[in-house]
């Protein structure tokens, strides 16, 4: 398995889309059902896998996200860290993956920014959810789907206390550059990724790819101001695949694979490495992505 870290900013690259639409296609739609899957029946996974990987992504992503203490016990998984862990990994390893992304999700505890407690208590559960993988060979650990600044800085700081991996952290941004939570901004988001030691700054949104690229420029100019160099990551929600759909609209920009090639030479334009769809996307939005990089280099003159 190669160095992820010696890519940064050096290639274009695709990472595969989540598990979980394909799983709930096959009928596997809860959390707790998909991470019993992988326990119980890693054959279905494996098969999900197959079609992903056949799209050609440089970076694939675990397939369970929810893995901190308090999330395990929440989809009654408690005490089986280290067994997900182990055959999330296992899954990885069937088609030798360029890279491997382990993904973390928010613990969901609520959390009082004012309370020290509070924050110790969330930080830790980061922690423990990182030191399930400590010895296990993958490229880099991925924080993804937060949309609160508090909770993403616990998470940063719980990783980087017991792993030096290189971090991804991804953020649920709106068109207007708010966080889903309507409070934090992508631009706070992106300064306190920078703090607080990632290495990839990532954005998750509906947005057209004209808005995403606006974001991905006030990244840019975020990290300028701060003296930072941090790679930049952008994941596009499939809001809906509709064939019958005539064009893009503002409600469901990607209704279709091929909305992902304009997409990706726009992000790639302002900057952006890493190129991921999501949502409803299946493999054929990967293989688009792909093929819409592929052999091209990170643009250096913006």
């Amino acid at each position: 398995m190669a160095d992820l870290a010696l890519r940064f900013g050096k290639d274009m690259l695709a990472v595969s889309s989540p598990a979980e639409e394909a799983l709930r296609r096959a009928g596997i739609e809860s959390v707790r059902d998909q991470a019993l899957a992988l326990l119980v029946e890693p054959e279905t996974i494996e098969e999900v896998y197959r079609m992903e990987a056949a799209a050609g992504p440089q970076c694939v992503v675990t397939p369970v996200a929810a893995l901190t203490p308090a999330r395990l016990v929440a989809i009654g998984a408690e005490g089986k860290g280290e067994a997900l862990a182990d055959a999330a990994l296992a899954v990885m390893a069937e088609f030798k993956p360029q890279h491997v992304l382990v993904e973390i999700g928010p613990c969901g505890l609520p959390l009082d920014p004012e309370s020290k407690a509070s924050l110790v208590e969330n930080r830790d559960q980061y922690a423990r959810a990182a030191k399930l993988f400590e010895g296990r060979t993958f490229d880099a650990f991925f924080l993804n789907g937060f949309t609160a600044i508090a909770d993403l800085k616990c998470a940063l700081m719980g990783l980087r206390k017991v792993s030096d991996a290189p971090l991804i952290a991804s953020v649920e941004v709106r068109a207007d550059g708010l966080l889903t939570d309507g409070v934090g901004t992508w631009r706070e988001s992106v300064e306190v990724m920078a703090e607080y030691g990632a290495a990839v700054a990532g954005f998750s949104t509906l947005a057209t790819p004209g808005a995403a690229r606006v974001l991905a420029e006030q990244a840019r100019d975020a990290l300028a101001f701060q003296g930072a160099d941090l790679c930049l990551m952008a994941t596009l929600q499939v809001f809906e695949r509709d064939a019958k759909q005539q064009g893009p609209t503002e409600e469901n920009p990607y209704y279709s694979p091929d909305t992902m090639m304009a997409a990706a030479l726009e992000l790639r334009a302002a900057g952006v490495q890493f190129l991921r769809a999501a949502g409803q996307a299946t493999p054929a939005y990967t293989g688009v992505l792909a093929a819409a990089v592929a052999g091209l280099d990170v643009a250096s003159e913006l």
